[in-house]
Parts: structure tokens; C-alpha cells; sequence
């Protein structure tokens, strides 16, 4: 090996091309879905940024980064990363997050099979839910999402693109702590 100048841009040069050419690593087929709402029931809906579809409404959602990462550490860095809200261990909405003990197992859109491993079709989702304070600030992450609204629960069961996060909307009455009567 020389260490000549011409020799070291060279080298540069070949590093930079690589990572040009290195793909993303594909998406684990486990993610989370979290239901994040206010003790009056109003759910936060966030709008998705890849997609030009205008009523693509849902709740947080995201993919382990890791198979090793639990599905707790999922929801949280994903609440994190898409909406500011912080709920990690130690802060005061930790205890608001519980994890539902629910799973779905959906098809993958056709749009986002290309994200994953040739092959995977399914995908395994953990159901959590986060109770917030009402006015709780939402910062959206602007390559994930556009838009937000917060919408009694019945409301953004309608408004949402996923039947399965709809279900869960609607389950929310029986999960969330001292929870208003259901309509």
C-alpha cells in the first residue's frame, strides 16, 4: 500500500462509491402500533409524509430496528421519532404507556412489500397504548408525517386508513385507566 497522495483520494473515492451502492437494511416484520390518547378519549392521528394519499390517517407505527429490541423499546423510540412525545423510563409519561397484550398479524400493503426481506408478506404488530395529558404538545417528524389532529375515539376509528388500527381505537374504552364511558 502507497502513501501517496493520488493513492489516498483514490482510496476515498472507492470508500464513498461503496456507500453509495450499500442498500438500506430491510425491515423487520414485527413493529408496534401506539394509540395515543387523552383521558377524554381524543386520539392523536397523524398523516403519513410518503404517501399522497390525504386520508391516510393512523397512530404512531414503526418496526423494531433490531430483532433483539423489545417491543416496549419500539413504542417508545417510535412515539419519540414521530411525534416528540417522550415516554421513555424516567420521564412523567412513562407510566402512561401500557402495552395491551394484543397482536396483529396483517398483510403487508403491496406498496411497502419492497421494504422487506423478498418473501415477507405478514407482519406482526404489538398493540400499546399512551395516555397523555390533554394539550400535550405533538412535534412531527416532517419525513414521516404532514398533519396531526386529535379526534374524540369513534372519530378516529372512522378516520383511519387501517382497519386494524381502527379495532384498536375502539378497543381503547376497555384498556385505558378510569377511562369515560363509552357513547
Amino acid at each position: 500500500m502507497s502513501d501517496a497522495p493520488g493513492h489516498l483520494s483514490t482510496l476515498a473515492s472507492q470508500c464513498a462509491a461503496r456507500r453509495f451502492f450499500v442498500s438500506k437494511p430491510f425491515k423487520i416484520a414485527q413493529s408496534v402500533l401506539v394509540v395515543i390518547y387523552t383521558p377524554a378519549l381524543d386520539v392523536l392521528l397523524i398523516r403519513r409524509a410518503d404517501t399522497q394519499d390525504t386520508v391516510f390517517w393512523q397512530s404512531v407505527t414503526g418496526s423494531k430496528d433490531a430483532l433483539t429490541h423489545s417491543y416496549s423499546e419500539t413504542a417508545i423510540r417510535e412515539v419519540q421519532e414521530e411525534t416528540g412525545i417522550d415516554c421513555a423510563a424516567g420521564t412523567p409519561l412513562a407510566a402512561g404507556l401500557q402495552d395491551w397484550n394484543l397482536e396483529n398479524i396483517y398483510d403487508i400493503y403491496p406498496r411497502w412489500l419492497h421494504r422487506y426481506a423478498p418473501g415477507t408478506l405478514l407482519n406482526t404488530e404489538r398493540v400499546f397504548g399512551l395516555q397523555v395529558p390533554q394539550g400535550t404538545a405533538v412535534t412531527l417528524n416532517p419525513r414521516e408525517h404532514t398533519h396531526y389532529q386529535w379526534l374524540p375515539y369513534l372519530d378516529a376509528a372512522a378516520a383511519c386508513y387501517s382497519p386494524s388500527n381502527a379495532e384498536a381505537i375502539l378497543m381503547l374504552p376497555r384498556f385505558a385507566p378510569a377511562a369515560a364511558p363509552a357513547p
